[in-house]
C-alpha cells in the first residue's frame, strides 16, 4: 500500500469540512476546466477545506480515443497545472477527480487522482485499479481498450485524518477499501453508468461507509452529455453510521458536509466492528 504525507494527520475534534463537485462533462477541456474552476470556487465559498472532482472532470467524449491523446506525463501538463494552481489558489485540499496520465504501453491511460494539498503539492497519486466493463443491449464499456490498471492501494494523510482513495468501478471491490486500514474519509471520483447507478451506486457507498466505519463522500458525473452518454449523478456524503448527510441528484453542483471525528470515534466505540474482525 502506497501512503503519502508531508507530515502526520492531526486528529482535531473539530469538524472539517469537505465538498463533491458534481459535473457533466463534455468533450471541450477548456469548457470544462471553467466550469471545474467555478464549482470549486463555490465550495471554497461555503467553507470547503476538501475539495473532490468527479472522474474525467476534464473531458468525457464519444471518442474513447480523446483521453489517450490528452494524457499527460506524470508532474508536468496542462490538466496537472490546473489542479495545482486551484489548490493553491483557494488554499484547499484539493483532490483532482481523474486525469489521464502516461501509461506503459502506446494507446493506453492510467485513469488517475491526484491529490494536492492547500500549498499545490501533490501529495498523493492513485491509479484506478478495476477496470469497467459492462454489456446489456446497445450499452457497452470496455475500460481495458484505453486504460492501463494501476497495482497499489493508496492513502493519505489529511488534518482530520487519513483518507483513502478509489475511483468509480473501484467501488464493487470491499477488498480494495479493507486493505486501506482504518480510514477516516473514502473519496470516491466517479462516472457512473446510469444504468448501473439507478440499481447500485446508494446502497454500495453507504455498505462501504458502514463496513468501514468512516465517511464516504462520492464526486459524481451527472446528467446527460454532449455525447449522448448518461450518467447517474447523485454525489454523496455519508457518515459512519450509513446516513446520507447531503446529497446532489443530477446536474452541475456541489453537496457540502462536515467530518465529524467525533461521529466516527462513537460509531466504532457503540459498535467496534473494525476490532471483532478476525480475517
Amino acid at each position: 500500500m502506497q501512503t503519502d504525507s508531508t507530515s502526520p494527520a492531526s486528529q482535531s475534534q473539530a469538524p472539517f469540512r469537505v465538498a463533491a463537485v458534481q459535473m457533466v462533462s463534455g468533450p471541450d477541456v477548456a469548457e470544462n476546466l471553467a466550469a471545474a474552476a467555478s464549482l470549486i470556487a463555490e465550495a471554497v465559498a461555503a467553507g470547503a477545506q476538501l475539495v473532490v472532482l468527479p472522474e474525467y472532470f476534464a473531458i468525457i467524449s464519444a471518442d474513447e480515443t480523446a483521453k489517450v491523446r490528452l494524457r499527460e506525463p506524470a508532474g508536468e501538463g496542462p490538466l496537472q497545472h490546473f489542479l495545482a494552481e486551484a489548490a493553491a489558489r483557494y488554499g484547499v485540499w484539493l483532490v483532482g477527480g481523474s486525469v489521464p496520465l502516461q501509461a506503459s504501453v502506446d494507446g493506453k491511460v492510467r485513469n488517475t487522482t491526484l491529490v494536492f494539498d492547500p500549498q499545490g503539492k501533490r501529495i498523493a497519486r492513485y491509479d484506478k485499479l478495476h477496470l469497467f466493463g459492462f454489456r446489456k443491449g446497445t450499452e457497452q464499456y470496455e475500460e481495458s481498450r484505453t486504460i492501463e490498471p494501476g497495482e497499489e492501494v493508496v492513502v493519505f494523510d489529511a488534518p482530520f485524518g487519513r483518507v483513502g482513495v478509489a475511483i468509480c468501478y473501484d467501488l464493487r471491490f470491499p477488498e480494495l477499501f479493507r486493505a486501506m486500514g482504518e480510514v477516516a474519509l473514502i473519496v470516491m471520483p466517479a462516472a457512473f453508468t446510469a444504468t448501473t447507478g439507478a440499481a447500485h451506486w446508494e446502497v454500495l457507498l453507504r455498505a462501504r461507509a458502514i463496513e468501514n466505519q468512516c465517511y464516504v463522500l462520492a464526486s459524481a458525473q451527472g446528467g446527460t452529455h454532449p455525447s449522448g452518454r448518461r450518467t447517474w449523478g447523485d454525489s454523496l456524503l455519508i457518515d459512519p453510521w450509513g446516513e446520507v448527510v447531503a446529497r446532489l441528484a443530477s446536474g452541475p453542483g456541489v453537496v457540502v458536509g462536515d467530518i465529524d471525528t467525533a461521529r466516527i470515534a462513537a460509531v466504532r466505540e457503540s459498535l467496534p466492528a473494525l476490532r471483532h474482525r478476525r480475517m
